[in-house]
């Protein structure tokens, strides 16, 4: 089946060593902090993007309440400056 999606797609290696695919939602900055939002099928994934001397690494961000707080300020942001 071929996808009409025209958002990148990246492929994350779990803890268990299972690799999944996700498209990027979007890639913000906040507080100084870089973080991807990521999805595959109806799962969302936050997490923050480190850059040291071998490159960009995903890091999954372990605070509930990060996550949220995080999410809340996107959704503010967005609904405050829509796309067209």
């Amino acid at each position: 089946m071929q996808s009409d999606s025209l958002r990148d797609l990246i492929t994350i290696e779990d803890e268990n060593g299972e690799q999944l695919s996700f498209e990027v939602e979007a890639l913000f900055e906040m507080e100084g902090k870089s973080y991807a939002l990521l999805r595959s099928g109806d799962q969302t994934t936050l997490m923050m993007v480190i850059e040291d001397e071998t490159g960009q690494q995903l890091v999954q961000i372990s605070e509930q309440i990060e996550k949220e707080s995080i999410l809340d300020a996107y959704q503010i942001a967005v609904e405050a400056s829509p796309a067209e």
